[in-house]
């Protein structure tokens, strides 16, 4: 038997339902069911159609009202940047910045790129099908180029550097990205950048690939990838919310809670592990595959690997990068 708004939430929080895994999205229906039985009883002679009409009203007034569990956004509002394919998302403009050089990624694609047109569109991969010696070794040269650079103290174990491209995550990263938007394709052992995309090259730069490239990274690429978690769940639906959040405070610890308050089903999907709540997975899985191995590949943040300084735990923040706040401007009014 469902749960009612007020009974315990059988979850065993020991909250209230309504304040606990029913979602905001289930609130609305329910409220609304609500407001139709006492139209229906302050109007029993209305017709059909009467009833609809004063229904749809009512739904669209909700549907724009600001959530408190949606950190003011509307139900509208946050079913588009939940759904909404990547060109019709709204209030957010998503820009291409003038200066690409601070992007891991887009370094990483640059070098691909130049080495291809060097060649006349294409170049030998390894027997493994990765990236050859000399294109790794370029791309880890330049890691001091970056923000990120101030916390890789051990290379050997960096994302970022590597002696192949098995050893290195964010080259890897950047490669397949390349592959997944359609730029570059492997073919007889060997890579080559597409005909449209050198035109685009030649023409416009790196800047022609900088949306399709995170397009691909937020809607097509594997967030679980390259790591190693059981539990299959799916942060890119979330990735704008947490972005607008993170854009505003640089918390790690208030974005995980305000995650878990607009989507409490999260906390279901992921479930608890022999040492870890719930939570706690999540929190991490955020923080490695949002954090760490998107924002981060690309250059829109850093964040301070250390977790403990003399015995204290320190706060989780991130370092807002000038590209964050190149590529996105959000108009949320709120």
């Amino acid at each position: 038997m469902k749960p009612g708004r007020n009974d315990p939430c059988p979850c065993g929080s020991g909250k209230k339902y309504k304040r606990c895994c029913m979602n905001s999205v289930s609130k609305q229906h329910a409220e609304m069911f609500d407001d139709v039985e006492q139209i229906i009883a302050m109007n029993p002679n209305l017709t059909l159609d009467e009833l609809n009409v004063i229904t749809q009203s009512r739904m669209h007034e909700r549907n724009q009202r600001p959530i408190d569990d949606f950190c003011g956004l509307s139900s509208t509002q946050m079913s588009n940047w939940l759904y909404a394919p990547f060109k019709e998302l709204s209030l957010v403009t998503i820009s291409t910045p003038d200066d690409l050089s601070v992007s891991p990624v887009m370094r990483y694609l640059d070098i691909i790129l130049d080495e291809a047109m060097q060649n006349e569109g294409s170049f030998k991969a390894t027997s493994k099908g990765n990236l050859p010696a000399r294109l790794v070794k370029q791309a880890s040269d330049i890691l001091p180029e970056f923000a990120v650079a101030q916390y890789e103290t051990e290379v050997s174990i960096s994302e970022f550097a590597g002696s192949n491209e098995d050893k290195f995550n964010a080259l890897h990263y950047a490669r397949v990205l390349a592959e997944i938007a359609g730029i570059i394709y492997r073919r007889s052992g060997r890579y080559h950048v597409k005909k449209t995309a050198q035109k685009q090259y030649q023409s416009q730069g790196l800047h022609a690939f900088f949306k399709p490239m995170l397009e691909a990274a937020v809607s097509q690429y594997n967030w679980g990838y390259l790591d190693f978690f059981e539990q299959d769940v799916d942060l890119r639906t979330f990735w704008l919310f947490m972005l607008w959040r993170l854009q505003i405070h640089a918390s790690v610890e208030r974005l995980i809670d305000e995650v878990v308050i607009a989507f409490p089903d999260l906390l279901r999907q992921v479930g608890p592990d022999d040492y870890h709540t719930p939570t706690r997975l999540l929190s991490v899985m955020i923080e490695s595959r949002f954090i760490e191995r998107f924002l981060q590949f690309w250059g829109f943040v850093t964040m301070d690997p250390k977790r403990f300084n003399h015995g204290e735990y320190l706060p989780r923040i991130v370092q807002i990068q000038p590209l964050l706040k190149h590529t996105f401007q959000f108009n949320t009014g709120v």
